[in-house]
C-alpha cells in the first residue's frame, strides 16, 4: 500500500473547554480537550477525509475546489501567504 504525505497549515483555538483544530486546506475541523488530544483527532480526521475521497473517486473535484494544485501526477495544498488578525468595522444596530 502506497502512502501520501501532506503538510498542512493548521490553526488551534481554545473554544471554552475544547480546543478546535481547523484547516482551510481541506475546510475541516475537529475538537479536543488538549492540544495534543486534537492535533490526535486533527491528523486522524485528515487521514480519514482524504482516504474517503481518493476512495471515492472524487478527489480531482474537491481539491481542485479547495484550491489544491495538481503537479506531476501529486497534489498539492494552497500555500498560507499569510496569516493575521484584521480589523473590520460592521454598522452597530443596537
Amino acid at each position: 500500500m502506497r502512502h501520501l504525505s501532506y503538510e498542512l497549515p493548521v490553526s488551534i483555538t481554545k473554544q471554552g473547554r475544547r480546543f478546535v483544530a481547523y484547516t482551510p486546506a481541506l475546510d475541516i475541523s475537529t475538537s479536543g480537550k488538549s492540544v495534543k488530544d486534537v492535533q490526535k483527532r486533527f491528523q486522524e480526521i485528515a487521514a480519514l477525509f482524504l482516504e474517503e475521497i481518493f476512495d471515492s473517486g472524487t478527489a480531482s473535484d474537491v481539491l481542485t475546489e479547495l484550491g489544491w494544485q495538481k503537479m506531476q501526477k501529486k497534489w498539492s495544498p494552497p500555500k498560507i501567504i499569510s496569516s493575521s488578525s484584521l480589523g473590520i468595522k460592521v454598522p452597530s444596530l443596537v
